[in-house]
């Protein structure tokens, strides 16, 4: 599967953290993630962290036009650089076609407090020219 992801400056997207590495359908498949960055501005870029959980390990990579993120595992999450919009092309793989996957239960609740779209959502390629 394929996904395109815009993500305006100083903002989050693959939020909140999820993951998607147990095959528990339909509540969850396991699926490796790649992600593709591109960034119009030379010096942007973009935070991506990735956690196992209360015990597990933990990294914030950061990445700049052109980077590759293979995410095999655990919890993750994407954040722009404030003034830097970032793209990715996101391609998932495993044996389902089926996006299911678990949020982290510590930041689920988010989802109660957004009261519709952002409203420079959607960003065009036109408007972010890569």
């Amino acid at each position: 599967m394929v996904i395109e992801v815009y993500t305006p400056g100083g903002n989050w997207s693959s939020y909140p953290p999820h993951k998607h590495d147990t095959h528990n359908p339909p509540t969850e498949e396991d699926l490796d993630e790649i992600y593709y960055y591109r960034m119009r501005q030379g010096e942007g870029f973009a935070f991506q962290h990735l956690y196992a959980g209360e015990q597990g390990g933990r990294r914030t990579l950061k990445a700049h036009d052109g980077d590759v993120v293979l995410v095999r595992s655990g919890y993750h999450t994407v954040v722009a650089g404030p003034g830097y919009d970032v793209y990715y092309l996101n391609f998932l793989a495993g044996s389902s076609r089926a996006v299911a996957f678990t949020e982290d239960p510590q930041h689920s609740w988010i989802r109660s407090t957004w009261n519709g779209t952002d409203p420079r959502l959607p960003l065009v390629a036109s408007e972010l020219t890569l």
